[in-house]
């Protein structure tokens, strides 16, 4: 007994989240959980490389191209992701979080309605956020009440068909294509700060229909659209910052009534 006993404390008291391998015992991964220092260490360089990586090429890259650029082993990242769909969903729910947060400072210091969502536009495409937002709120064509209603529990299913943009790199910039890398899981579904988005942006793009200043026909799911592919990838920064700022011009142009 006291052996057994000895077994589970060591399992449930690992500081990284790591899983015992003789008992199968796992510790909770939630982000208020106290990290040693390598270990905290190591999940800065892990979420930062997911980041890097999705953005560059979508929510379909393996793991190992993540653990790869964090210069960490592959086992480093399952032991605080025990699956793929759960680093998905953390960064997808932070950069979520970030537009939300970008959407409402244009919303409460722009008072004229265009301001407010060039603004967020710029604001959002400069952050680079707009390239790992969940593939359920890119929608193209969608009524923007059906819109909300697809990220609401009530109206879900366990299997999302959207798509999401490819991240082009440098040596494929001539084809753009699109990719459906994964069914969503319910989880990442499940989302709430999903709708809290699709509110937001959705209160900036009211106010500009109705000053007369955005196309009748322009969506949520259109400007959500806009922010997710205008950041070109190109290799040297100078000019995708450049090449961002001339494309969202363009597009901006495109969303104006006439």
């Amino acid at each position: 007994m006291h052996m057994r006993d000895s077994r589970w404390q060591t399992a449930v008291g690992t500081a990284d989240g790591s899983v015992d391998g003789r008992t199968g015992a796992a510790t909770a991964i939630g982000r208020s959980a106290p990290l040693r220092v390598d270990a905290q260490r190591n999940l800065e360089h892990v979420l930062r490389a997911a980041r890097e990586v999705f953005g560059e090429l979508g929510y379909g890259a393996p793991m190992e191209d993540v653990a790869r650029r964090a210069r960490v082993g592959v086992g480093t990242v399952y032991r605080r992701f025990p699956s793929k769909d759960v680093l998905v969903r953390r960064i997808a729910e932070e950069e979520t979080s970030r537009l939300t947060e970008q959407a409402r400072t244009a919303l409460g210091q722009e008072e004229e309605p265009w301001s407010a969502l060039s603004r967020f536009l710029r604001t959002s495409v400069a952050s680079g956020a707009g390239r790992l937002l969940p593939p359920q709120i890119l929608r193209v064509g969608v009524d923007d009440s059906v819109l909300v209603d697809a990220v609401t529990p009530a109206s879900r299913s366990g299997e999302d068909e959207a798509r999401v943009p490819h991240q082009r790199g440098f040596a494929d910039q001539a084809e753009p294509r699109v990719v459906a890398p994964r069914a969503v899981p319910g989880a990442e579904q499940d989302d709430a700060g999903a709708a809290e988005l699709l509110e937001v942006v959705g209160r900036l793009v009211d106010r500009a229909r109705a000053a007369g200043e955005l196309r009748p026909d322009v969506t949520v799911a259109d400007v959500l659209l806009v922010i997710a592919t205008a950041a070109p990838a190109l290799p040297d920064a100078a000019q995708q910052a450049a090449a961002s700022t001339r494309l969202l011009d363009i597009l901006l142009e495109g969303l104006r009534s006439r």
